[in-house]
């Protein structure tokens, strides 16, 4: 009797074993991404690249500390991304970019996959976490999207935190606004005069995107997903990307799966990329890891670029791009942090 149990004890252990792995991968509970864009390591300093994968650790151990307590993916996609909107090294929160007219409009969203409760603000610029403002429209309002002043007079009454817009401002955001303008100016004279049909807008290619997100699943069994931006350098108008857009740069839902895009908006928009993921695994039941890398190929066929993470209620992680790099980590259910920035 005493052998019996002992086998079966085995037995059961290597079931459990097996149900947590995916083709020899363990079981994820948290995936990141701080943005993907033209990242070469020639480019990189040892010491910036050190600062980088710090803080991505710092946003996973943040995110996984939450998961362990048993709390909500919602709260561990939302400690996660505070880290990185926190950081002056990311296109969130305090490093978030300048806009022509030399002001920081951030963009962010957040969605409950289990009851598909979605929350998003965009333009503002005096609310120190985006994120934590997303989710407060989702929560403590009857929307989904709330914009510019509008948002930000929402935000304090929800007892956010709010700052100066000088809390944004860093040197090498600035100086990367400068550049970005002379290269518009460049780019005018250059087609004075040719038959193209101009286009009002932002010229350039932001070659560096630095948006940040994660998506977690908790010990419930339910995904979230989040997204936070400082947009595009030297946008014009207003312009507002995919980050805030739900179905865009975010979705999740526990049926299929949690996604957060990072790269160039406008294509990521045109495409639905988030909600195209999530339909071709509920109709055409692929999995997160091919869904994925079809809906990024509709991006770079259309002649975007980017990338984005993905993750199902089993713990499969997806993280397809194609620029030369975007930074990315996964937690483990157990612990395991693994940090990546190059292809």
């Amino acid at each position: 009797m005493m052998m019996k149990f002992k086998m079966n004890h085995l037995l059961s252990c290597l079931l459990l074993l097996l149900c947590s792995t995916v083709y020899g991968q363990q079981k994820y509970v948290m995936v990141i991404h701080g943005g993907a864009g033209t990242i070469l390591k020639k480019n990189m300093t040892p010491e910036k690249e050190a600062a980088y994968i710090d803080e991505l650790t710092k946003s996973l151990q943040a995110g996984y500390e939450v998961i362990k307590a048993g709390k909500s993916s919602l709260d561990a996609v939302e400690a996660a991304i505070h880290v990185m909107e926190d950081s002056p090294l990311f296109n969130a929160g305090k490093g978030a970019v300048f806009t022509h007219d030399g002001r920081n409009e951030m963009d962010a969203a957040v969605m409950d996959g289990k009851t598909l409760m979605a929350g998003a603000v965009a333009g503002v610029t005096v609310i120190k976490n985006p994120i934590s403002a997303a989710r407060a429209v989702m929560e403590k309002s009857e929307h989904v999207m709330m914009v510019g002043p509008g948002a930000e007079a929402f935000a304090k009454q929800a007892k956010l935190e709010i700052v100066d817009p000088k809390y944004f401002f860093s040197k090498e955001r600035w100086e990367g606004l400068q550049k970005a303008i002379q290269q518009d100016s460049v780019k005018t004279v250059l087609d004075h005069g040719s038959k193209k049909t101009e286009k009002f807008g932002t010229q350039n290619r932001d070659y560096k995107f630095g948006t940040v997100g994660a998506v977690a699943l908790d010990k419930a069994g339910n995904l979230a997903a989040g997204t936070s931006t400082g947009g595009m350098t030297n946008k014009k108008y207003g312009r507002v990307g995919d980050s805030p857009i739900i179905g865009a740069g975010t979705y999740a839902n526990n049926a299929t799966a949690g996604i957060s895009c990072t790269g160039w908006g406008e294509f990521y928009i045109r495409n639905v990329v988030a909600y195209d993921i999530s339909a071709m695994m509920e109709y055409k039941k692929m999995t997160v890891a091919a869904a994925s890398k079809a809906a990024l190929e509709k991006v770079g066929k259309m002649g975007g670029d980017g990338g984005l993470i993905a993750m199902d209620q089993q713990g499969h992680v997806a993280m397809p791009f194609n620029t030369a790099g975007m930074y990315r980590g996964t937690v483990t259910a157990d612990g395991k942090i693994e940090v990546f920035i190059y292809k």
